[in-house]
């Protein structure tokens, strides 16, 4: 049987592969869920032509760490003590969350993510609160067409013993979910643990739990260094001299984690995810750790983290990447030996793209345009006023583009949204939906 072809025409490629380069003018072939070529120009071929020309043709971005669950109470928080965040979303509030919450705030924030080109998102779903929640929270992933990594967490059901002091090993759910969703690695999603680490638990519940990741065969999420609490716990010293950091690790945020910890990270091969724009908004959290990550040689990813306290698209992460690092190290450069100096906006593309698919263990599928990749695709219209003319096709994606902008998206040769619109999804439906969610939620005591 014949695969469905389709050929991007004449766009600014901005393909990610050191092998192809970008191409002022070029061609993308598609070939069912794949690349095909990325050539300066493709001649004639039997596929299905898509005019890209004055539009930016890039990889998908890749999110690393969002808790998708917490969608529909957006932006409620950032303007709030984080205590009451933890309070209330990780307290009282999430262990009232219904299936039902989890299913159409996971939708949600998978949706509002490819809308803005997001294509892969590890959604860290810690509202474990039962099975079916965690039903719920998979087929909200399923439902909005997205790639995605779910990373399972605990209940919020009787919070603070997951989560302090921790003697309560990872729910045993997670083997159901393995054999019920996720048997094969070579699908659209796929499943990780989000993991509790020495932070959360006694020593023998997170060498436990990270036993249990590895004999099931998927990758650890771990928060790390977030606030000086945290930070005081050297987590990552533990893990390394306990012999179990490795390569199948992510760890979010390190801003309270030493630089001797993160030269561990570097040497065991573990990869960092930043919540950029929450990082900045989370009063207290601590130094977000570019310098010393990219001092030892972590190329960090991004996330959206929370919604609830802040935005999640990629363009205002990559925004506050670049702000942030070029002024902390105007005047802070002797802080860290070997940090770079500066940092290129092509780097913080970068992080937003191939670094997060190797941090999502996924690099060999998505995260650049090469040939024998997943068709993971973004059009970025650069005739758009706040972009045209363009003068430098990176320089309009990091420093000027916003999900308004984003064209066209394709996951896996599929096309999600195109011409500006959603494909596939009753958008009215799902806002409808999401604030019954938030009027229930926020009417929790």
């Amino acid at each position: 049987m014949n695969k469905r072809r389709l050929l991007l025409k004449g766009g600014w490629v901005l393909s990610m592969d050191p092998a192809i380069g970008d191409l002022r003018v070029g061609d993308v072939l598609i070939e069912g869920d794949s690349i095909l070529a990325v050539s300066p120009k493709i001649g004639n071929v039997d596929a299905e032509c898509i005019d890209a020309q004055g539009t930016i043709v890039l990889p998908g971005f890749v999110d690393t760490h969002r808790h998708t669950w917490q969608s529909c109470v957006r932006h409620r928080y950032a303007d709030i003590d984080p205590q009451i965040y933890f309070a209330e979303m990780l307290g009282a509030k999430g262990a009232a969350f219904r299936p039902e919450d989890v299913h159409v705030a996971t939708m949600l924030g998978a949706v509002a993510a490819l809308e803005g080109g997001i294509t892969t998102m590890l959604d860290w779903s810690h509202v474990q609160n039962s099975p079916e929640h965690a039903d719920a929270a998979i087929t909200g992933l399923r439902d909005a067409n997205i790639r995605g990594v779910f990373a399972h967490g605990w209940p919020l059901v009787d919070g603070a013993s997951w989560m302090f002091d921790s003697q309560r090993r990872h729910p045993d759910d997670i083997r159901r979910l393995r054999k019920r969703y996720f048997s094969s690695d070579d699908q659209l999603l796929t499943l990780a643990m989000a993991a509790r680490g020495p932070e959360m638990a006694r020593r023998e519940v997170w060498l436990d739990d990270l036993r249990l990741a590895r004999e099931l065969g998927i990758r650890s999420s771990i928060h790390m260094g977030a606030y000086a609490r945290n930070g005081t716990v050297r987590a990552i010293a533990q893990m390394h001299d306990a012999g179990v950091l490795g390569d199948d690790l992510t760890f979010v945020h390190c801003c309270f984690s030493g630089a001797d910890e993160i030269a561990m990270m570097a040497d065991a091969g573990v990869s960092a995810s930043l919540g950029v724009h929450c990082e900045l908004n989370a009063q207290g959290i601590g130094d977000i750790p570019f310098d010393r990550l990219l001092a030892v040689g972590i190329r960090p990813s991004l996330s959206g983290d929370t919604e609830t306290k802040c935005s999640g698209d990629m363009f205002t992460q990559m925004r506050h990447a670049f702000a942030y690092y070029r002024s902390w190290m105007g005047g802070n450069h002797s802080r860290v030996p070997n940090a770079p100096a500066t940092l290129s906006m092509r780097d913080v593309l970068e992080f937003a793209t191939i670094a997060g698919a190797r941090a999502n263990g996924l690099d060999h599928k998505v995260g650049s345009l090469t040939p024998g990749k997943q068709a993971d695709i973004v059009m970025i219209r650069g005739d758009d006023l706040n972009l045209t003319p363009v003068s430098d096709a990176i320089g309009a994606v990091v420093l000027a583009a916003h999900p308004g902008n984003v064209d066209s998206v394709f996951v896996g040769g599929r096309a999600m949204k195109r011409r500006g619109q959603m494909i596939g999804v009753d958008l009215d439906v799902l806002r409808a939906r999401a604030r019954a969610s938030q009027q229930y939620i926020l009417e929790l005591k």
